[in-house]
């Protein structure tokens, strides 16, 4: 019975998931922003939601990885949110730069 409770969705590790999710989103928006020349503003916010969820995962995880608690999961989260923020911005920069006037 003990083997079967690594397995269950636990508190922790769904919001773990959801962190992830969060910011594989921010990650693919933020590179169709930069392909295609838009403003990475989703991309920042879905990569901050997974960064926050992903700080919180990992600071209210009481155990190590294969505990339950979902903290390998919120790492990821955080990792890949930041990739999120950090896209989220480069496409931002690039698109105020091309609006920006040029000096003769």
């Amino acid at each position: 019975m003990l083997l079967s409770a690594a397995y269950e969705m636990t508190a922790g590790r769904m919001w773990s998931l959801i962190g992830a999710a969060a910011g594989v989103f921010g990650v693919v928006m933020g590179v169709l922003a930069l392909r295609r020349g838009r403003s990475g503003l989703v991309a920042a916010i879905a990569g901050g939601v997974a960064v926050v969820l992903g700080v919180v995962v990992v600071l209210m995880a009481k155990g190590g990885p294969g505990t339950g608690y979902g903290i390998v999961g919120g790492y990821v989260s955080l990792v890949v949110g930041l990739a999120a923020v950090v896209l989220g911005v480069l496409a931002r920069r690039r698109v105020a730069r091309a609006a920006a006037p040029r000096a003769s």
